[in-house]
């Protein structure tokens, strides 16, 4: 930050002024003084005649100069409402006055008086909704902003001098006379007081002599930073993160306050007052400046007697000081966190609802925008293609990381270093960054020229050698000394570092004292030492490392020859000197990149160029140099980018030339080649001898072109030059140097005059103007045009698809042919159906085909891709697609269809890798989907067969039964139908045997499983139709349901079996059958003796009171023998006859007629089907 006094107001008839206050808003400034003295002024900037003059180098005029009546003694406080245009003033009388603005003028709008005492401060709070007026008295007023009074209190035996409003509103801090500080709430309710850290040791009494606690209307300079400064006559201030902070910066400014105040953005703290002078007793006028940490930023020195107020402008860019009987303005140069590199200005801001840094990688070749939020940004330094964003790492360990960046803000490398990186300078190959006691170098590599190696060592924590660490006073030779870890960086140092500068050479560091120490790089080797007489803020090395910039703490510039050896009177021979040569008022420089004798400064508002310490005319500038080459300053008026930092406008970029290229251009314009070529050999400079090729061309002069452009050594200048020799018409010629100078529509133009339609064809080409090549095309004729019109719709397609407006891109396409990229694009549309009309249109074997095919592949879509898989004759990929797909009943077909061996090797591998990892339903599916039915049916029978062991829910375990019974049910379909295919031409019964026997020779292993497919499915229905039975109240009908289970045992568990029997019998007073379900139950070897003797003691409490008899015994007639046999009997004892059994009731069927399913053959009486929609067992729809 620099600041320097640039404006002087005089008050007429010498009247002293009292207080002066800027309104942020709109730009009015009120000051107040002796006599009534009140007046509202308003600077505003005018248009100059150049319009590049912007910002505070504009010149600035009184717009608005308004004397206000109303005060009769001397106006002591004044304060402004921006949110409602209005100011508030009071006397020493304590006669409030509140002004509004009312077509351009101000009027009185509200007057108050107490009569009793004086007020002595006002303040409006955040919204601008209420003020709050302190009086002397102790009297406290709170009004709203419509001029009613929300509360008042007088606070006894208490002298008030300040007031202030918390940032939220909902406190208030009185500021005692005696300098105590009270934080009230905003109903006027006492909370504590303000502890007072700053006044240790202090003696005597002391006043308050500002109390300020910033807003945060514009944002944080980070999250918690200190906003509430108090400051005391004495000069000791403290700065307070809140009101209860315990531990708050402490400021001891050596000077005599008279007021303080925060900029808009909280960032920077105005102290105003007076000190003594190092020489005599006089008091000299100052204003000290500090950041929130409390760090002293500049100290201004002001003419006059007495200081009273100060007021910050609105863009913090202008403070407004009141002395004596005057107004002075200082203008601010901020130092903002921003770099230059590769045409990219990278700069930093921060916004009220964001705790991070937004950083901006401005393009300003392509007006581009990159943004990037980064925590915790302590500083920005480009150079070159790169920039260097420090910061401190949003950890507890203390940390700082350096992240190098590329032009569009992409991160290319980081490090994590242990000290501050308080100064930071950049090189092609070096950052180097130091603390106040240490310096780090880290030698980077761009991933340009990074090996893979090297890339797999960079991510590694571990130093290497292109990491060192120096403290300053270390004295190194460059034979590879330098630590890699910090602990010696954190010693402590009587001269500390104040800045530092590099280039590829050397680096040089500034020290406190004036000492300079020269390293070399790469091996920082410390080389020499300097002394200067000043203390160095800032430092620059020309082009050649020859020449030192100095710019010293009160913004001197001077320079140092550092190669220029003398002796000095001691008779030793010295090496560098300090040249002869002094500007004041300089707050930024820049050595020109091309030659070190050239550079540009920023001395107050002007810019001034020198060659060799001769300064040419001055420029009206306030724009941060970018960038110095080729005669061309590019500058950035950065206070206009931070007005609107999101959206930066090319207006803010300055190009300014130097005064040698000005001249060798009116000279060219105005007298002629041959002179301008006189003059540039006199000042020869590669810039000026491509203007004079430039001028040549145009006008033809060939021989003095090439002259140039061999001076200027540009090869492609020659080669043009050559190209043009060997052209015959004048009118080619103007053709190719407008082209050559970018002037394309008057070389078009001139090629279609000479009918030469080709070369406007050919010109539009390279620019890559299709559309006007269409053009071209269409309305001219020739030979080759449809090719070159084709090439011509595809590249317009490409600059479609390249931004993926896929829609458009298609339409060009269609009209190249390009069937390629209209494939592509289909899919990036998802347009699947135009991709299919594709393949049925493409001629077989297109090599487009496959690719096609994959891009169904990638949706699902499997029939379409195995289209087209087929279509250019790849069997095998569209298997395989229908194996990725999970088709495999499509494989299989192709497969057969096409001969194809493996396709049952890759599915019993797909199967086995599945049950590797115990996915057994995924693998019967995969069996399912293949037609491999009985291998399927094997797994479910082996999940059934365990959930019956694990014995989990009945009802699931059947339906995995009913599952694995239809997957075989699947299976004789499947071996039905095949054996139908391969005997078509024999009998259907011949055929059917052939089926049979085919199925009996397939399966004699597995014959049992096929053969009683259902009987785990029958076992699980028919325990699960009994206790619906039982538990319905149909005893009888459970008992016989059970009965019939009994042939079940081999897959159920025979003591779930006969204990359900006994408990059926039992409840149907069959006691004979329960007596025969409990001997079962006794003889069973699977029974626990514990288990068994429980189930004696029940049969002794059965038995002892009802005898083993059936109570009753319902007989039917054997269907065969006519035999009377037991209702319940599933085989007649005489004849053998085996019964069906009912799968509705679970009685044995004797109808002649009954229902049979269609789907797992199973029977029932036809009565008792009716009234079900559904099969019980395999709940097939009936």
């Amino acid at each position: 930050m620099f600041i320097y006094l640039s404006k002087k107001i005089a008050i007429p008839n010498n009247t002293k002024l009292k207080c002066v206050s800027w309104n942020r808003e709109q730009g009015y400034i009120a000051c107040g003084g002796e006599d009534g003295l009140l007046k509202v002024l308003k600077l505003e900037t005018q248009q100059s005649k150049d319009a590049k003059v912007r910002g505070l180098a504009a010149p600035s005029n009184l717009s608005m100069n308004q004397s206000l009546e109303g005060h009769s003694g001397a106006v002591q406080v004044v304060t402004w409402n921006e949110h409602y245009q209005k100011l508030t003033t009071s006397d020493q009388y304590g006669l409030i006055i509140v002004w509004m603005l009312y077509k351009g003028s101000w009027y009185e709008e509200m007057i108050n008086n107490r009569n009793k005492s004086v007020v002595r401060s006002m303040a409006w709070n955040a919204d601008g909704q209420k003020i709050c007026i302190v009086y002397e008295d102790g009297a406290v007023i709170v009004g709203s902003v419509d001029g009613n009074r929300i509360w008042g209190k007088e606070l006894k035996g208490m002298q008030l001098c300040q007031v202030e409003w918390s940032a939220d509103g909902k406190l208030l801090l009185f500021g005692m006379t005696n300098g105590e500080t009270q934080i009230f709430d905003s109903q006027g309710n006492f909370c504590s007081k303000l502890g007072l850290f700053c006044l240790t040791n202090v003696t005597g009494a002391v006043k308050i002599a500002g109390l300020e606690w910033y807003n945060g209307s514009s944002g944080y300079v980070e999250p918690g930073c200190p906003c509430l400064a108090l400051c005391f006559d004495n000069g000791r201030a403290q700065v307070m993160r809140s009101e209860m902070d315990e531990n708050p910066v402490l400021l001891d400014t050596g000077m005599y306050v008279a007021q303080i105040q925060w900029n808009q953005t909280g960032s920077v703290l105005a102290i105003a007052g007076s000190q003594k002078a190092q020489q005599g007793d006089k008091d000299i006028n100052v204003v000290q400046f500090y950041t929130p940490f409390g760090e002293h930023l500049r100290t201004l020195k002001v003419p006059g007697k007495q200081m009273l107020s100060c007021s910050w402008e609105g863009g913090g860019l202008r403070i407004a000081l009141a002395v004596d009987s005057f107004i002075y303005f200082a203008n601010i140069r901020p130092k903002y966190k921003w770099g230059y590199c590769a045409n990219t200005v990278v700069y930093a801001f921060t916004k009220p609802e964001r705790p991070e840094h937004c950083v901006v990688f401005w393009d300003t070749k392509n007006t581009e925008r990159y943004i990037k939020y980064v925590k915790n940004l302590i500083s920005v330094t480009a150079y070159g293609d790169h920039c260097i964003l420090a910061t401190k790492a949003d950890d507890t360990t203390g940390q700082y990381v350096l992240v190098l960046c590329n032009s569009i803000g992409t991160p290319l490398d980081s490090k994590y270093i242990d000290i501050e990186p308080v100064h930071v300078a950049m090189t092609r190959t070096h950052v180097i960054a130091s603390s106040r006691e240490a310096f780090y170098t880290w030698q980077f590599k761009t991933p340009k020229k990074l090996t893979a190696m090297e890339v797999h060592q960079s991510t590694s924590k571990k130093k290497d050698g292109r990491e060192r660490v120096f403290h300053i006073d270390d004295t190194p030779s460059g034979a590879g000394e330098g630590y890699t870890d910090f602990s010696k960086a954190f010693t402590g140092t009587r001269d500390k570092i104040t800045c530092l500068c590099a280039s590829d050479k050397m680096l040089i560091i500034g020290r406190e004292t004036g000492t300079l120490h020269r390293y070399s790089l790469p091996h920082l080797a410390l080389v020499n030492k300097y002394a200067l007489n000043c203390r160095p803020h800032g430092l620059s090395l020309n082009c050649n490392s020859t020449r030192l910039a100095i710019i010293d703490i009160s913004g001197i510039l001077s320079f140092f020859d550092l190669d220029v050896k003398f002796t000095n009177p001691e008779g030793q021979e010295v090496q560098g000197s300090t040249l002869n040569f002094e500007r004041k008022d300089v707050w930024d420089m820049k050595w020109a990149e091309d030659n070190s004798e050239l550079f540009a400064m920023m001395e107050k508002t002007r810019m001034y160029i020198f060659r060799n310490l001769d300064p040419e005319e001055p420029i009206l500038s306030s724009g941060y140099i970018c960038n110095f080459e080729d005669l061309q300053i590019k500058s950035v008026l950065m206070d206009e980018v931070m007005k609107d930092p999101e959206h930066p406008n090319k207006e803010n970029l300055l190009d300014m030339e130097i005064k040698s290229l000005r001249d060798s251009r009116d000279l060219l314009d105005k007298v002629g080649i041959e002179d301008a070529s006189q003059f540039i050999e006199d000042n020869p400079h590669p810039r000026l001898w491509r203007l004079l090729a430039e001028a040549a061309l145009e006008n033809l002069d060939l021989k003095v072109a090439d002259q140039a452009f061999v001076r200027c050594r540009d090869y492609q200048g020659i080669e043009f030059v050559k190209k043009l020799g060997n052209l015959q018409s004048e009118m080619m010629k103007q053709a190719e140097v407008a082209a050559y100078f970018k002037r394309f529509e008057e070389a078009e133009r001139m090629y279609l005059d000479m009918d030469r339609r080709d070369l406007a064809v050919n010109l539009r080409v390279k620019l890559g103007d299709w559309f006007r090549v269409v053009q071209l095309l269409k309305t001219g004729s020739g030979g080759g045009d449809d090719q070159q019109l084709e090439d011509a719709w595809n590249a317009i397609g490409d600059y479609y698809a390249d931004r993926q407006k896929w829609q458009q891109a298609v339409t060009y396409y269609v009209q190249g042919r390009n069937q390629e990229r209209l494939a592509e694009c289909y899919y990036m549309l998802e347009d699947f159906g135009g991709l299919h009309k594709m393949v049925e249109s493409l001629p077989e074997n297109h090599r487009l085909l496959p690719e096609i095919a994959g891009m169904f592949v990638t949706v699902g879509m499997c029939e379409q891709a195995v289209e087209a898989y087929l279509k250019c004759n790849r069997v095998k990929a569209a298997i395989d697609c229908c194996v990725h797909l999970n088709q495999w009943n499509q494989a299989v077909d192709l497969a057969k269809a096409h001969n194809v061996k493996e396709i049952d090797a890759l599915l019993g591998k797909y199967a086995s890798h599945l049950l590797e990892k115990d996915k057994k339903l995924q693998a019967i599916e995969l069996y399912r989907k293949s037609n491999h039915y009985l291998e399927a049916a094997k797994l479910m029978f082996k999940i059934a067969d365990e959930y019956a062991k694990k014995r989990v829910k009945p009802l699931r375990t059947k339906k995995m039964y009913v599952l694995a019974a239809l997957l075989i049910e699947q299976y004789h379909d499947q071996i039905k139908v095949s054996s139908k295919l391969k005997a078509k031409g024999k009998r259907e019964a011949s055929s059917a045997l052939a089926g049979l026997l085919e199925e009996d020779a397939i399966a004699t292993s597995d014959s049992k499983l096929i053969d009683n497919a259902w009987r785990g499915a029958e076992a699980f229905h028919f325990f699960l139709l009994a206790q619906r039975q039982l538990y319905q109240g149909y005893v009888d009908a459970s008992m016989k349901t059970v009965l019939h289970l009994r042939d079940y045992d081999d897959i159920m568990d025979p003591v779930d079996i006969y204990s359900l029997l006994g408990l059926a019998a039992c409840a149907n007073r069959a006691f004979g059958t329960c007596s025969k379900a409990f001997i079962k139950l006794e003889s069973l070897e699977t029974l626990s003796p514990d288990h068994l003797q429980q189930y004696e003691d029940l049969a002794l409490n059965i038995f002892t009171k009802h005898s083993p008899k059936d109570t009753r015994s319902n007989k039917s007639e054997c269907t065969s023998c006519e035999t009377m046999i037991p209702d319940w009997c599933a085989v007649c004892p005489s004849c053998d006859t085996k019964f069906p059994t009912c799968i509705v009731t679970g009685r044995p069927l004797m109808d002649y007629q009954f229902w049979m399913c269609a789907n797992c053959k199973h029977r029932a009486y036809e009565n008792e089907i009716s009234a079900l929609s559904n099969c019980p067992l395999c709940h097939a729809s009936i």
